[in-house]
């Protein structure tokens, strides 16, 4: 149908439907930000108590000095909860992320559906939903009672334990996004499976893995039970983790945090405050280097 002057009159009807489409996307956008914003005001308000209670407790002191065996002494001293933290996790993650890692390419690459496959998850899912302080009690009883003295070793162990199902279920999720496409693509080039496995797969899915690592390690390096019970506590530096009781600063935040002198409130803040720049730079560290390897690849 055209006008008299022989010109199509407008759609009005497309236009209608353009109006209501980008309606609905502005509306959807800005549900998503509030819910966000929603999502991280309480994350925020946290971060901004640590921050504003502990930053007074850090010096070069705070960093390097024995921590005081007096719970009313004032001054600094996290030393060898932060050498603690370090080397206990350390341990931890070397000994959980690659049997992870490796669990989670058997699972997708080889066992698929296969009766082990399937059994292996099932226990993956069951020792993600166990509290941590069973996973203490179980290295507990496994170990520190058999070698007869609480160890960093043994809480490194507890912590590998929460953080092991943790990596193999999130590298699984991870290899199963990366495309068969690359997969066929290098067996069409006459590489074998495990060649594809580790020069293919495994560098497509760097990040997601690093990810999901650092989510483990997060986790393993606030918890504190298991490391109570299997760790025990001390004031000097344990660099040794086969060497009698050690710390780490979740230990030192529940300890100072239960007492009621000012110092000791003090320095369980300084300690959560220090725990979370720790975690916070690793987690940029890993991004950065999984970015890296991931161009190196290209």
């Amino acid at each position: 149908m055209t006008t008299l002057q022989g010109q199509t009159p407008p759609d009005l009807s497309g236009r209608n439907l353009s109006f209501r489409r980008a309606f609905a996307n502005r509306a959807a956008t800005t549900l998503i930000a509030l819910c966000v914003l929603v999502a991280a005001l309480p994350l925020a308000l946290v971060a901004w108590e640590v921050v504003s209670k502990g930053a007074s407790a850090w010096s070069l002191a705070w960093f390097i000095d024995e921590i005081p065996r007096n719970y009313r002494t004032e001054g600094p001293g996290m030393g060898p909860a932060i050498l603690g933290t370090l080397t206990i996790t350390g341990m931890a993650a070397l000994l959980s992320i690659p049997i992870g890692v490796l669990g989670a390419v058997y699972l997708n690459e080889y066992g698929k559906n296969k009766p082990l496959a399937r059994f292996i998850r099932t226990m993956a899912d069951v020792m993600t939903g166990v509290p941590s302080i069973m996973m203490g009690l179980f290295i507990y009883v496994g170990y520190v009672i058999v070698i007869g003295d609480k160890t960093g070793f043994g809480g490194a162990l507890a912590l590998a334990c929460l953080m092991l199902p943790i990596v193999i279920r999130s590298t699984e999720e991870m290899l199963r996004l990366v495309p068969d496409e690359l997969r066929q693509a290098s067996s069409g080039l006459g590489a074998r499976k495990w060649r594809t496995t580790l020069g293919v797969v495994l560098p497509a899915a760097s990040s997601g893995i690093t990810s999901g690592s650092l989510l483990a390690v997060a986790r393993a390096a606030g918890e504190t039970a298991p490391i109570i019970v299997t760790v025990g506590l001390t004031y000097i530096y344990k660099p040794d983790l086969f060497d009698g009781q050690n710390t780490t600063l979740a230990a030192q935040i529940f300890r100072n945090a239960s007492q009621p002198f000012a110092a000791s409130q003090e320095r369980a803040w300084g300690a959560a405050l220090t725990l979370i720049a720790i975690v916070f730079v690793f987690t940029i560290l890993s991004r950065i280097i999984a970015a890296r390897f991931a161009i190196d690849k290209r």
